[in-house]
């Protein structure tokens, strides 16, 4: 009983994959500040009450909450829109804290409401993970000082206080855990494909027209063992990758191979958004990794200590004696 009663105490003691959250923040921020400035020269045709789904329509389809959906006003638009901009740009910056995340959330859930056909998937798991944020210290690491969170938390009761570190291993875990069903049921819904079974899938995905690279696509769908080893190699990293992060070892390792995955995703079916999505959540298994690459970053940029040569020894505190000798100087009194 004692060793789990030490690691119930540790995990209430000390935060985990602090530098691995505040990564995720970064790369969420990023994310949704890439999607507003990839729309902005088509804001209004896009987004505006007059363009492209009218302010009227998109009320009557509108299932959840909008901010756009308050007031067809141009101006209210603009305000609307400019704002959520400044929040993902906050959010990417570490600037704002917690309620600063939680307005990135509302606007960003905004837009993406306003124009659903411009999405790509990665927004279904943006919804779920930045509230598991609000519970994190997301904003340790990789945040510019303003200072402001110092003071709010020195008002703050010390009882109070003692709870982020439980609430943020708590945020943690959901955020690990929500990435790990992501990845299991993807692969069990394609188990029961009849392409993925006899390894022809990946075939048939990168020759859809919004999906293919033109130049690139074809050097992979035109060979057989590509694009076996793919589909069979797709299936069965979603389906194992839980059981690689549950292993200390294989932690850095399976979230490295995540990675590489996605960026394959992006570059192949410029699928940008969902895949930089799912690489900030991966970044929550690479904590240790980030903060030994942290370290020795700091460490080789670190100022040497100049090296003292033997005239700057000997010159400021002797003198040359008669003989050739060195004399002691004497002491100055001040």
């Amino acid at each position: 009983m004692k060793r789990p009663g030490a690691r119930l105490d540790h995990w209430s003691l000390h935060a985990v994959a602090v530098t691995g959250v505040s990564g995720t923040r970064v790369l969420l921020g990023f994310v949704g500040l890439m999607y507003y400035v990839s729309q902005y020269q088509e804001r209004n045709y896009l987004f505006g009450p007059d363009g492209l789904l009218p302010h009227d329509e998109f009320q009557q389809q509108l299932s959840g909450f909008s901010f756009y959906a308050l007031s067809p006003s141009p101006l209210w638009f603009q305000f609307v829109h400019h704002a959520g901009m400044a929040a993902a740009l906050a959010v990417t910056l570490g600037i704002g804290g917690r309620p600063g995340l939680a307005l990135h959330w509302a606007l960003l859930w905004s837009v993406y409401q306003r124009q659903p056909g411009l999405l790509d998937g990665g927004d279904n798991l943006a919804y779920i993970v930045i509230p598991f944020l609000l519970l994190t210290r997301c904003y340790d690491r990789f945040a510019l000082p303003t200072g402001l969170a110092d003071r709010v938390a020195g008002r703050v009761p010390g009882r109070l206080r003692a709870l982020s570190v439980p609430f943020h291993n708590l945020g943690v875990l959901m955020v690990a855990t929500q990435i790990c069903l992501v990845y299991v049921v993807s692969g069990l819904y394609k188990v029961m494909g009849e392409e993925w079974q006899d390894g022809t899938a990946l075939f048939y995905v990168m020759r859809v027209a919004e999906f293919e690279l033109p130049g690139w696509s074809h050097l992979v769908y035109e060979n057989d063992f590509l694009v076996v080893l793919g589909t069979y190699g797709t299936v069965a990293f979603l389906v194992y990758f839980p059981l690689g992060v549950l292993v200390p070892a294989l932690r850095p390792w399976a979230a490295a191979a995540s990675i590489g995955f996605h960026l394959s995703i992006a570059f192949f079916m410029g699928l940008t958004g969902f895949a930089l999505t799912m690489i900030a959540c991966d970044l929550v298994f690479l904590s240790d990794a980030l903060d030994s690459a942290l370290t020795r970053l700091r460490t080789r940029c670190r100022p040497r200590p100049r090296r003292t040569t033997r005239q700057e020894d000997t010159a400021p505190g002797t003198r040359a004696g008669a003989q050739g000798g060195a004399e002691p100087s004497q002491p100055e009194l001040v």
